[in-house]
Order: C-alpha cells, then sequence, then structure tokens
C-alpha cells in the first residue's frame, strides 16, 4: 500500500466527508460576496482557475501515467465539475443557500438508491430526503423557477461527479487525479465566466477567489476524493444528506440563527440516516472488487499528497 493511502485511512472517511461538507458550505455562502463584481459564472471560473493553481503547485499533474482509456473520465470529471460549480452558485443567486442545497442533494441521493445493493438500503435514502426537506422548509420561500432549475442541473452534475470521482480516486494515487481534472473544470467554467468577468477582475477579487479556492474546490475535493477511496457510492451519496444540516448548524452558532423545532427533527432524521447508512459502507480495495478491471499494475506517481 502506498504512502498516501495509509496515511488517508487512518482517517475515518465520514471523518474527511463532514470536514468536506463544512468547507464546501462555507466557501459557497462566501462567494455571494463576489456575484456584485463578477457574476457566479465569473466567481466559479475565478475559484476553479485559482484552486487550479494550487493543485498544480502541490501535485505535478503525472501526463505520462495517462492511458487511453482515462482521458473520457478526466475530461468527464473535469467537465462535470465545472458545470456543477457554475449551476449551483447561479442557483444559489437566485434562491436560498439552504434550498439549493436541499433540491442539489437529489443527486447524490439517487446515487445511494440506485447503487444500493439491498431493498433496505432504501430505507435510509427515503428517511434523509424527509429530513432535507423539514431541514429546509421549502413551502416557507416563494418558487424560482430559473433557481429552481440550476439547483436540479447541479444535482445531475453532483451525482455524476460522486461516481467519477471515486474512479478517478483509484487510478491515480494522492491528489494528482484533481491536478488534472481541475483545469479542465477551470477551462470548462471559463466559456460562460470569462465574458462575466471581463473587465471587473480587480487584486481583490483575485484574492477573494484565492482564499474561495481553498475552501472550495481544493480542501473539499481533496477530502471527498479520499474518502470515496474508502466508501461506497451509496454510504458516501447518503452521509452528503447532513449538508444541509451543517448548515443551519452553521447557522445557529455563526449567525445566531436559530432553527425551528421542525428544522431540528430534520437534523436529527439526516444525522439517524447517515450514521445507519455509513455502517458496513467500507469499500475493499479496487484489486479486491474486480481483479480483472485493475489487472494493469498501478501508476506511482510523483509529487506530495495532501496528507503530506
Amino acid at each position: 500500500m502506498t504512502g498516501p493511502a495509509r496515511t488517508s485511512a487512518a482517517v475515518p472517511p465520514w471523518v474527511l466527508a463532514v470536514a468536506a461538507m463544512f468547507s464546501v458550505q462555507l466557501g459557497s455562502a462566501l462567494s455571494v460576496h463576489l456575484f456584485p463584481a463578477v457574476g457566479p459564472a465569473g466567481t466559479a471560473w475565478l475559484r476553479l482557475s485559482m484552486g487550479a493553481l494550487i493543485f498544480l503547485a502541490l501535485a505535478r499533474p503525472p501526463l505520462r501515467a495517462v492511458r487511453r482509456r482515462d482521458v473520457p473520465l478526466l475530461l468527464g470529471l473535469g467537465v462535470t465539475t465545472g458545470l456543477m460549480t457554475i449551476t449551483f452558485l447561479s442557483a444559489i443567486e437566485r434562491i436560498p443557500l439552504g434550498t439549493a442545497v436541499a433540491i442539489e442533494f437529489l443527486g447524490p441521493l439517487t446515487v445511494a438508491a440506485v447503487r444500493g445493493r439491498r431493498v433496505q438500503a432504501l430505507v435510509w435514502p427515503a428517511v434523509a430526503l424527509l429530513g432535507v426537506v423539514l431541514v429546509t422548509e421549502p413551502w416557507h420561500g416563494h418558487v424560482n423557477t430559473a433557481g429552481v432549475g440550476f439547483a436540479g442541473l447541479s444535482a445531475i452534475n453532483w451525482a455524476t461527479y460522486i461516481l467519477l470521482t471515486q474512479r478517478i480516486g483509484d487510478r491515480f494515487t494522492g491528489i494528482t487525479g484533481l491536478s488534472l481534472t481541475v483545469p479542465l473544470a477551470a477551462a470548462t467554467a471559463a466559456i460562460v465566466g470569462v465574458p462575466k468577468a471581463a473587465g471587473h477582475v480587480t487584486v481583490g477579487v483575485l484574492a477573494a477567489a484565492t482564499g474561495l479556492a481553498i475552501l472550495l474546490p481544493v480542501l473539499p475535493f481533496a477530502f471527498e476524493l479520499l474518502a470515496l477511496r474508502q466508501m461506497t457510492a451509496t454510504a458516501f451519496g447518503t452521509l452528503m444528506a447532513v449538508e444541509p444540516a451543517i448548515g443551519v448548524l452553521l447557522g445557529l452558532i455563526v449567525l445566531r440563527q436559530k432553527p425551528s423545532a421542525t428544522q431540528l427533527v430534520g437534523i436529527l432524521l439526516v444525522i439517524v440516516a447517515a450514521a445507519a447508512a455509513q455502517r458496513g459502507g467500507l469499500r475493499r480495495p479496487p484489486a479486491a472488487e474486480d481483479t480483472a478491471a485493475h489487472a494493469e499494475p498501478e501508476v506511482a506517481t510523483s509529487g506530495p499528497s495532501m496528507a503530506g
């Protein structure tokens, strides 16, 4: 087993996933402040571009190690990441963050339901979905069709992101896979982000984008990649149900926003569902899951891991 693998295995995968969620929610909330200057698409492009530079500094892209069959996965994950970032930021420009997260969660929830191997496993996504609805209380707000539509597109991208990230995490060690895919995500976001940000990029905007890039994508993408090496897609997808609850709890602690009794019930439901789904959710090493599919030797890539 490689050094990075031993390091990631020392940290429970659910800890990595929860840390990623905290970082995502904080990064998303702070990103709103850049919207007046460069818009959601411009914010996505700048954030991903700064994140790409950070990943390139941490890990040299293993271009020589890329095989022909890796190219579709890398391109798919890069494009998906770019679209997921743009659509989610576009959603939270129009609808509340909690509502957007609840809709976006339908993506990983679908992954959890479809990938579950037992009928009983479908109970926990259902419980988590009920909890998400109670936490976000979508019936209290006005429906913004465009915002809901962008959140729905983000849900589709998030489901695809989970599945592709697990494949890339099995294929490349450390964060070298991210040094390949995040630049592709930045290039994808540039198509709509550059026209929006042109003429509005200042030193202050670049500094803010760099800080946001650390919160999202650098930390959560690295943590999620490491978590998905050890967890099934079903357990990971259901564990993501905790994310709206984290938003409510942070609102209470940081913003002094007191949750309602309904929201507290929702928090309890998503935590119970996440804990139940996580039991027995550890993956066997990829070689043990499908020896034939991994008959070729694993690639030894250069560059430090996130743990290093």
